[in-house]
């Protein structure tokens, strides 16, 4: 799991590797992983990322390096580090440590900020802090890692979820106006194109065409300003209206399949379980 998440070296007083507590994620597309890590005697972390990383590590001295910025510091329990994907870090204490690690996909985190309208919001990176919200969230995560998801895929990826959202509300920032990006007026013209014609084709020559770009220079910049791309985007925004129809309960699949520019019921259906990790009557309470 840890191999997964960038070039990791993780080690205890002995030389030898932490206990792995927990680790893994639930089915489904969450975007999000979770690690519970025990080390004896002193910790050393060391990452190269590719993913976002946030810790919560057990009280204790800290030492830490993101970004070519040190820090050192007396963590309280449950003290929070926040590591974007890109980033070499590192964290060394010398005591017993219990470190928790959520790990978030790159473009999970772009599309939860698409949707909240902060389109390439940037994550910040923090090497001290306290967030009672997400802290929560994380256990929560780690407890039904640990237990085999006992409450099933769904309240997993919900849960998951939550943690996302909490994260862009509270540890993002606007990107800065550049040329390599689309502005978020525009994010928001596509998007709404999008809402009002997910029963039809769509083409993204079209959307290259809303931006006066040609396809292939569209593609490289929606996928730099929203995390993914405009494709997978598009089933996003697909998937996340039927669901929402599904719960409502008033339509069959093959309706909402066609209302939401699914092919079928059995292609809606698959993209439930591919991305939710349950089947679509699964999603309704």
């Amino acid at each position: 799991m840890l191999s997964g998440i960038g070039d990791i070296s993780a080690i205890q007083a002995d030389g030898a590797a932490p206990s792995v507590l927990a680790a893994g994620g639930a089915p489904g597309e969450s975007g999000v992983r979770v690690a519970k890590l025990k080390y004896n005697g002193a910790a050393h972390f060391a990452a190269a990322l590719h993913q976002h990383v946030i810790t919560f590590v057990s009280q204790g001295p800290t030492h830490c390096r993101v970004a070519g910025k040190a820090f050192s510091h007396e963590a309280p329990e449950g003290s929070l580090a926040v590591l974007p994907a890109g980033v070499d870090a590192t964290c060394d204490r010398s005591a017993d440590t219990t470190s928790l690690l959520i790990c978030v996909e790159p473009a999970r985190l772009a599309l939860a900020a698409a949707e909240d309208s902060a389109f390439a919001a940037k994550l910040l990176d923090r090497m001290t802090g306290y967030d009672a919200n997400l802290l929560h969230l994380g256990l929560l995560l780690i407890e039904e890692c640990a237990a085999d998801y006992p409450r099933g895929a769904l309240f997993w990826n919900e849960a998951a979820s939550r943690f996302v959202n909490t994260l862009v509300g509270r540890h993002t920032s606007e990107p800065k106006p550049s040329d390599g990006v689309l502005d978020a007026a525009m994010l928001g013209r596509l998007r709404d194109y999008l809402m009002a014609h997910l029963d039809e084709p769509i083409d993204v020559a079209t959307l290259a065409h809303m931006t006066r770009r040609s396809q292939f220079h569209f593609s490289r910049v929606f996928h730099r300003s929203v995390g993914v791309s405009p494709y997978r985007y598009i089933v996003y925004l697909r998937l996340r209206r039927a669901v929402e129809l599904i719960r409502e309960g008033r339509l069959g699949l093959a309706e909402i399949a066609a209302s939401t520019g699914f092919a079928d019921q059995s292609h809606l259906s698959r993209w439930v379980r591919r991305v939710h990790g349950v089947s679509p009557t699964q999603l309704v309470p």
